[in-house]
This record gives structure tokens, C-alpha cells and sequence, in this order.
């Protein structure tokens, strides 16, 4: 009787356990289980199918640990006792060809979405898509749009429903670039440049960080991605144009020295290419 209620009892955490994770899940905000673009619902979807298929053999391992521990129980006698039982072929089949098939259907799956959501590869949906310089600094990021020549810091605008391409480097030590609700997360490091296509198909602020720890400035390394109507866009440029300072190589040089919780700023781009130059003078004595 005490072991049967020991059994019980663990059912009933394990159930009180599951209904408070899904109570937390239901009401708070999970950026990435709450997608507000195209890569990112297909990113959610993913992670979906790959636990639920897991859960295939994760769920039953765990209930048949509870079930032999209660029906082979040293104090329980009426479980049948076969010490001459030696071989299965129902049992080596099913413990075989079960995981066989999750392993191939998850390669299959894998295979699929790992070029389907390259980060590399354009969003193709008939648009141009905007291009914006992204470089990790200690501890803040700058921002290049070098079609529209202005620069920000800790703070990007894009219209919404317009494919976003970013180009990634660093000039500090090694970090990734994320915005959870949009999509994951892609490196940004010296002397490289990686790309990451993104696109929001709801207006609305998203928060961005950087998701590889770099320093006692990392937990401020944050910033705004606000995604707005195409007309809200163009004017905020045209602001941005009009009122900001300039941003050539002297205030860049005193951008790049290392600093903590950095307020959003906004500059002309004075020095055009001035992402190419941050790449090359890893590689050669920049002119």
C-alpha cells in the first residue's frame, strides 16, 4: 500500500509539474514561441515537431520507469518472476525500428529546413530587400544603412513585410546577433561577414540582444528592432538625415572603446564605407 501511494504521489508531482510549466508557458511572453515574422513561425514550427518527436520515446521511457519501479518493487511478490527469459524479438524490434524511424524522419526534417532557413539565403517574395551593416562593439551594437547613409547605435527601424538582409562583423571580440521573435540567431565576428535575412510581418518594437556572452557588458547589450509602415519609415530616415551628427572615422574610433548600457544614438554616415574599412583592417593597414 505505502508503495503504491509513493507511486501515486510522484504521478500526481509529475502532473502538478507539467500543469505549472504550461500555466507559465500560457502566460508569459516566450519571444521565440511567439514569432512576428515568416522565419521565425518556420524556426517555431520546427522546434515543435523536432520535441514532439522526441517526446516519443522520452514520454514512454519515463512511465515505464515509473511502472517497473511500482510492479517490481521488492516488497511486492506477485510480479511474474522468468529468470530463464533471455530473448524478445517483439521487444528488439521495438526498441530498435522505434527510434530508427524518429532518427530518419528528423533527418529528413533537418535536411530540409537547414537549407529551406539558411540565414544566408534571401527572402525571395518579390521586394527589395533593405540591407543593414550590423557591428558588435564592446558593449553596444552599430548599425549601418548604407543605402540610406545614416547609422544607429542600439536601435534599427525597417518597414515591416520588406525582406531585411544583414550583414555581420564585429570589431570586438567574438558575439551573435538575435531578435528572438523574428528569427535566430547568426555570429558576428572580426575580419568576417556573415549575413542573416529576416523580415517582420507585424509592426511592433522586438527586442534584440546579444546571445553570446563577451564581457561584464553583455547583460546591457541590447537593443530596439521596431518594424513600421514603409511611409513611417522613409520619414524617420529623413529625420535622421537631417538632425543627427556625423559619423566618420575620428567618432567611430571613440564609438568602438568599450562602454555599458549605451543610450540609442543616431548619425549621417560620413565615411561611406566605413563597414568595409571595420572588416579590412583586420586583414590589412586600412587607408
Amino acid at each position: 500500500m505505502k508503495n503504491s501511494l509513493k507511486v501515486l504521489l510522484l504521478v500526481l508531482f509529475l502532473v502538478v509539474l507539467g500543469a505549472f510549466f504550461a500555466l507559465y508557458i500560457s502566460t508569459h511572453n516566450v519571444p521565440v514561441l511567439e514569432p512576428k515574422g515568416a522565419i521565425g513561425v518556420a524556426q517555431r514550427d520546427l522546434f515543435y515537431q523536432a520535441s514532439l518527436l522526441m517526446l516519443i520515446v522520452v514520454i514512454p521511457v519515463f512511465v515505464l520507469a515509473i511502472l517497473f519501479a511500482w510492479r517490481y518493487a521488492a516488497k511486492r511478490n506477485n510480479a511474474k518472476f522468468n529468470p530463464e527469459w533471455g530473448h524478445s524479438h517483439t521487444a528488439e524490434i521495438i526498441w530498435w525500428s522505434v527510434p530508427f524511424l524518429i532518427v530518419a524522419v528528423l533527418s529528413i526534417l533537418s535536411w530540409k529546413t537547414s537549407h529551406a532557413l539558411d540565414p544566408f539565403k534571401p527572402i525571395e517574395d518579390g521586394k527589395k530587400p533593405l540591407t543593414i551593416q550590423v557591428v558588435a562593439l564592446d558593449w553596444k551594437w552599430l548599425f549601418i544603412y548604407p543605402e540610406q547613409k545614416i547609422a544607429t547605435i542600439n536601435y534599427i527601424e525597417f518597414p515591416k513585410d520588406i525582406p531585411v538582409q544583414f550583414e555581420i562583423t564585429a570589431d570586438a571580440p567574438m558575439n551573435s546577433f538575435w531578435i528572438p521573435q523574428l528569427g535566430g540567431q547568426i555570429y558576428a565576428m572580426p575580419a568576417m561577414r556573415t549575413k542573416l535575412s529576416l523580415i517582420a510581418n507585424e509592426a511592433g518594437s522586438y527586442r534584440g540582444l546579444s546571445s553570446n556572452i563577451s564581457g561584464k557588458g553583455f547583460a546591457g547589450m541590447t537593443f530596439t528592432a521596431k518594424a513600421v509602415d514603409p511611409e513611417a519609415f522613409d520619414r524617420w530616415v529623413s529625420s535622421v538625415s537631417a538632425s543627427s551628427p556625423g559619423l566618420d572615422l575620428g567618432e567611430y574610433k571613440r564609438l568602438v572603446q568599450p562602454s555599458e548600457y549605451v543610450p540609442a544614438s543616431f548619425y549621417v554616415l560620413a565615411k561611406e564605407d566605413l563597414f568595409d574599412w571595420i572588416i579590412m583592417q583586420y586583414m590589412s593597414t586600412p587607408k
